[in-house]
């Protein structure tokens, strides 16, 4: 992150990258820091978007990729200053267990108006994603008075006994998920509603299936969750979350000439 760890010095967002010159819907990523800078009370430079991605183009990363191809080779931390400084941080994807296991910790303390935004100051998140590696698990939950509020790198979906897909909301401090944004519609037409809800853990164990989501880790599938087993992982949830994702990772793919 930046040394300067106030919240108002920067915005960013994860991007998934092909290792050339795209960017997996770029536009909803820049759409998000741009609504972030604002409620952080900044803005973005005049045609950021076209100077991102030159940049970008001038990047020298060669890793191989070490992902199946349901999850982007590369990913890119794209960040922006309050005075206006680019950074581009490109690094490898990581695989996933079949099956992911995760903690709860509390969740962050954060003034309403920085709650929900991908902001300067990150560090709970790194610590809560640290003290999962240290338990075991592979994510931690965010919680707050019970209630669900973030994943540590990903946004956590419930499928209830209602049959409807619950997430958690933007007012209660989640961040409005790209991926989620990406396959919504998709999979509303399958027959899945999707909601935001307030998410209560006594709902969470009762819950059919969860899966967690994000521009790097693609859809995964949530089957422990403080050593409790939660619902049937790799369900219907999974399988059509996956089947959405994987035409939006062989079509959504944006450069410089998409930017307006």
């Amino acid at each position: 992150m930046a040394e300067n760890s106030s919240p108002s010095y920067e915005v960013w967002s994860t991007v998934a990258w092909d290792g050339r010159k795209h960017l997996l819907a770029a536009n909803l990523h820049f759409d998000r820091m741009e609504r972030h800078a604002e409620r952080l009370n900044f803005s973005l430079p005049f045609n950021f978007r076209k100077s991102i991605f030159t940049e970008i183009e001038q990047l020298n990363f060669s890793e191989v990729p070490v992902v199946k191809e349901d999850q982007p080779p590369y990913l890119i931390k794209i960040g922006i200053t309050n005075n206006g400084k680019f950074s581009l941080v490109p690094r490898l994807n990581q695989p996933w267990p079949h099956v992911l296991k995760a903690i709860t910790v509390s969740a962050p303390n954060w003034d309403d108006d920085v709650r929900g935004t991908k902001h300067g100051d990150w560090k709970p998140y790194l610590d809560a994603r640290a003290m999962a590696i240290e338990n075991n698990a592979d994510i931690s939950l965010l919680i707050e008075n019970e209630n669900l509020i973030d994943g540590d790198r990903c946004m956590p979906i419930m499928l209830d006994s209602d049959g409807v897909a619950y997430y958690p909301r933007v007012e209660e401090g989640a961040l409005d998920s790209i991926t989620l944004e990406q396959i919504k519609d998709c999979l509303e037409k399958s027959g899945i509603p999707v909601r935001p809800a307030i998410i209560t853990m006594r709902m969470i164990l009762r819950a059919e299936e969860m899966i967690v989501i994000g521009s790097g880790m693609g859809i995964q599938s949530l089957g422990i969750i403080d050593g409790r087993k939660i619902g049937k992982p790799r369900g219907k949830l999974f399988d059509l979350a996956m089947s959405c994702w994987k035409s939006r990772l062989s079509s959504a793919w944006q450069c410089i000439e998409d930017m307006s």
